[in-house]
């Protein structure tokens, strides 16, 4: 049933990244009075500052893969593979593990590649609705993703490859030719690969989310610096509880990434969230070595021409919120770049940010299970920048009692119950 337009709510949301800032805006344009609250400043180091900068509509196919499990003992032993782990956090993240192993079959892979391609299909125009109200002058490009592979593991690519074609996902397949012809300076190290038009990269993700910020802020948003600490209910209405203050709003949208588990604990939903943590690098001066962003599949690390200079991207670490940056990551980042790059200086920003992903590779957007007036918006692991405007739209409308014409059973909590 649709609300009343003039049932103006009271929502607070948990979170100020781009899932955040996304989610206040769509809901400010259905007339709601929207507080954000973050530990963080916006535009600070976070997940939504440090990230590739890949506006991904084709990147439906999953990591739980039925080949990916053969792949993983010669990724955890390879200097330059993309995986990695801290062995401290292994016993904690056994019970996420299994649910991922049981998630790696090719019916359920393709089950998370219909309907991430289901929001994937809706999220660059979800955006073009934001972005219409901010300056974006010189921050976003229109020159597609190119990822390249070398003649190793062609089954895996295959399979990937047959999986975007059935789910209607967008592709052009490149020859050797093909690809020098896009990106000359990249050495001839590659077999094959494939081009992706409708893709386009941030020159600067930070400050994309800092200009959709400022203007949550501008149209009469509220953000609170404050580290929410704990939930409660007042006669179903959703209290929010920083050390010293509570706050008491009509709905609340938990959407703190990696964090979002330690609220959602409090709500009596075990959800199996965990943290990929990613890492980048900048070599200043170097963002005209390449049009576009390029990632070579093989080693799990990508590169992207933004304003800093050339970003390099890459790996999934397991190792949980708490444990430092791991120098052997961003020596695998600057032994990968200048794999495929002669002439880079100098690395200098290195940076961990933590990706939140649950183990069959679908982000819960929705209700709690356990409370009507708890939305969800959380656990789009490494698309977490790509679906932020989509995933804001659905939370508005459901907030807002309308129809998303959307299938969104299989991003419910529930699926975990």
């Amino acid at each position: 049933m649709r609300l009343d337009k003039k049932k103006k709510l009271k929502i607070g949301i948990v979170g100020a990244g781009i899932q955040g800032v996304c989610n206040a805006l769509f809901l400010q344009k259905k007339g709601h009075e929207v507080t954000l609250f973050d530990k963080e400043t916006p535009g600070s180091a976070a997940a939504s500052y440090g990230n590739a900068g890949h506006f991904s509509p084709y990147a439906s196919i999953p990591l739980n893969r039925p080949d990916i499990l053969t792949d993983v003992p010669a990724m955890l032993l390879s200097s330059t593979g993309p995986l990695a782990l801290k062995w401290n956090y292994v016993p904690k993240m056994i019970p996420w593990f299994l649910k991922f192993i049981n998630n790696c079959t090719k019916k359920k892979m393709m089950h998370t590649a219909k309907y991430m391609h289901q929001i994937l299909d809706l999220a660059i125009p979800a955006y073009d609705e934001l972005f219409e109200e901010i300056d974006l002058s010189g921050l976003v490009e229109n020159k597609g993703i190119m990822y390249i592979w070398n003649d190793q593991n062609l089954k895996s690519r295959e399979l990937e490859i047959r999986a975007r074609e059935e789910v209607g996902a967008e592709q052009q397949l490149l020859n050797k030719k093909e690809i020098h012809d896009l990106e000359p300076n990249i050495k001839n190290i590659y077999h094959a690969g494939v081009f992706y038009k409708k893709a386009r990269h941030a020159r600067n993700p930070g400050k994309i989310w800092l200009k959709l910020f400022e203007n949550f802020i501008k149209k009469g948003g509220k953000f609170l610096k404050l580290n929410i600490k704990d939930l409660n209910f007042d006669n179903d209405k959703p209290v929010v509880i920083s050390e010293a203050q509570r706050f008491i709003f009509d709905k609340l949208v938990i959407a703190c990434g990696a964090f979002s588990k330690k609220l959602t604990d409090k709500l009596d939903e075990k959800i199996p969230l965990d943290t990929e943590r990613g890492y980048h690098i900048h070599f200043k001066g170097c963002d005209n070595l390449i049009s576009r962003p390029v990632v070579f599949q093989n080693r799990g690390f990508g590169m992207t021409p933004m304003e800093q200079g050339l970003r390099v991207v890459g790996t999934v670490e397991f190792g949980g919120l708490e444990n430092p940056l791991s120098k052997g990551r961003v020596k695998n980042l600057v032994n990968n770049a200048k794999y495929l790059l002669d002439g880079l200086p100098e690395h200098e920003d290195e940076w961990l940010g933590f990706r939140p992903t649950l183990p069959d590779y679908l982000p819960v957007i929705g209700p709690s299970k356990n409370y009507k007036n708890v939305f969800y918006s959380f656990g789009h692991h490494h698309l977490g920048w790509t679906l932020g405007a989509i995933s804001g739209k659905i939370v508005a409308k459901m907030i807002s009692g309308e129809n998303t014409n959307l299938e969104l059973e299989p991003y419910s909590s529930l699926r975990f119950a």
